[in-house]
């Protein structure tokens, strides 16, 4: 029996060949050119089928998706478990960090002088260049302070997270680069320039540094005097910023008058920069005061480190209980932009200074785990041995 055949359907697809059936150019099978024949032939080629490119991935275990996975199934064999141990385990943690929190000792002073009775109401208004003004605040501790005290000074609603403040900063300048010292970079503006000499440090960071000077006494019935306090100023700030990140201009000399000359102080600054200290380890821009300001805070409300008091020895206390005296020359104004400062007195733990929201933390997600795994365990135990199976019928 004759059945009809073509060619062509029986002949799979290959490249350079439409799929499927179709009629053979003149001459069969043989008239037909090669893939790479036809590619090289060019379009202008009577008769040659253009190349089709294959978009077809790579045979590979990652192109081809074959990588071994692992996706974890959900069973209350496996989920009550673990809410019960983040719970068992995040509570205690909790706890601990809380009672170490609140076994810092921590004194704050509002020295802002807002209100009508307060000794620096005086210096409320005090500007940039009014010149000092000096106010002294009286006080008691009723704690002891046993280990080192650290000193701070805080501000209040001073938003050093301002993108334009941040950037107001030349970093080449501050590490001592002698180009940047006489040419600021742009990101200074409008701290750059003051007359025709070059700002060092420039940007406006620099030009709000904090300016108030503050010392402790202690007040003894058996002196006829305060007992100042010693306020170590060196070692407050980070390692990498006093050895790394800033570095004084080099030059023939170490006088850093001459190495800062033809240089313009910033607007609100007093003095100099190579006047900030006497000692010439803490002086110009690797002044630790300076340094610290410099690094800029993230929120609005924050406090830097100011001073050190070291404890003398393990008999006394750093700071015993008795009253003291805080002598402020006042300098840096705040009252212009509703800010406040104060002064804070507090020890440290192994865990830094008092934070109680990280024991606080720890506690509420431990809580929530466990108080759901206590309800996901009576909602399986209630229905999770139900037999919802039905019989199907054949």
């Amino acid at each position: 029996m004759a059945m009809n055949f073509t060619a062509v359907e029986s002949i799979p697809a290959a490249d350079g060949l439409p799929s499927g059936g179709g009629v053979l150019p003149p001459g069969g099978l043989g008239s037909l050119p090669s893939s790479s024949s036809a590619a090289g032939a060019g379009v202008g080629v009577p008769g040659a089928v253009p190349a089709v490119k294959r978009r077809k991935p790579d045979n590979t275990a990652f192109k081809q998706q074959r990588l071994p996975a692992w996706q974890p199934i959900l069973t209350a064999g496996t989920v009550l478990p673990a809410f019960f141990v983040i719970g068992l385990v995040f509570i205690p943690i909790g706890i601990g960090i809380f009672v170490t929190s609140n076994n810092i000792r921590e004194y704050e002073i509002d020295y802002t002088g807002t209100e009508p009775n307060s000794p620096c109401f005086k210096c409320l208004n005090v500007s940039w260049n009014s010149g000092p003004c000096h106010c002294t605040i009286h006080f008691k501790l009723e704690q002891p302070f046993e280990s080192n005290v650290f000193m701070y000074y805080g501000l209040s609603n001073f938003y050093q997270n301002h993108r334009r403040y941040v950037k107001s900063r030349d970093d080449s300048q501050l590490n001592g680069d002698n180009r940047s010292l006489q040419n600021p970079s742009k990101e200074c503006e409008p701290y750059r320039i003051s007359g025709d000499k070059p700002i060092a440090p420039c940007g406006a960071i620099a030009n709000s540094m904090f300016n108030d000077t503050l010392r402790l006494f202690r007040i003894d019935r058996n002196e006829t005097a305060p007992v100042p306090i010693p306020l170590i100023k060196k070692g407050i700030a980070w390692w990498t910023d006093k050895n790394v990140k800033f570095r004084n201009p080099v030059g023939d000399t170490n006088n850093l008058t001459i190495l800062f000359q033809n240089t313009a102080k910033p607007i609100n600054w007093p003095k100099p920069v190579y006047e900030l200290d006497s000692d010439p380890d803490n002086n110009g821009f690797i002044n630790e005061d300076f340094i610290v300001w410099m690094r800029t805070a993230a929120l609005p409300s924050f406090r830097k480190l100011y001073r050190l008091i070291e404890r003398k020895d393990n008999l006394h206390p750093t700071l015993p209980i008795g009253n003291y005296s805080l002598e402020i020359e006042y300098n840096f104004p705040v009252h212009s932009f509703d800010g406040r400062k104060r002064m804070i007195l507090s020890t440290i733990s192994w865990m830094g200074g008092k934070n109680p929201f990280l024991g606080i933390a720890y506690i509420t997600v431990g809580s929530i785990c466990f108080f759901l795994g206590v309800v996901l365990l009576i909602i399986h135990h209630k229905y999770g041995n139900r037999n919802n199976s039905a019989d199907i019928p054949n």
